[in-house]
């Protein structure tokens, strides 16, 4: 096999090669992204449900109490 054709074949998968990479580059950049947006929505669902369950419990705590007489 002649040298040049076989450099050629080389030099246009590594282009191949290069091309796929910065692809994969800026996928996972998107991917990075996404999961910051995910990882804060989580946190505010989070805290959302603490400030809810902060309410219940307050809410429950102003209940008047059931007197625990038995029944006959």
């Amino acid at each position: 096999m002649p040298v040049q054709p076989y450099i050629d074949q080389i030099s246009e998968r590594v282009d191949r090669l290069l091309l796929r990479h910065e692809e994969l580059q800026r996928v996972n950049q998107l991917l990075q992204q996404q999961l910051e947006s995910m990882r804060l929505e989580r946190d505010q669902l989070r805290q959302q449900c603490l400030v809810a369950r902060q309410r219940l419990d307050a809410l429950i705590g102003q209940m008047p109490a059931e007197s625990q007489e038995p029944e006959a």
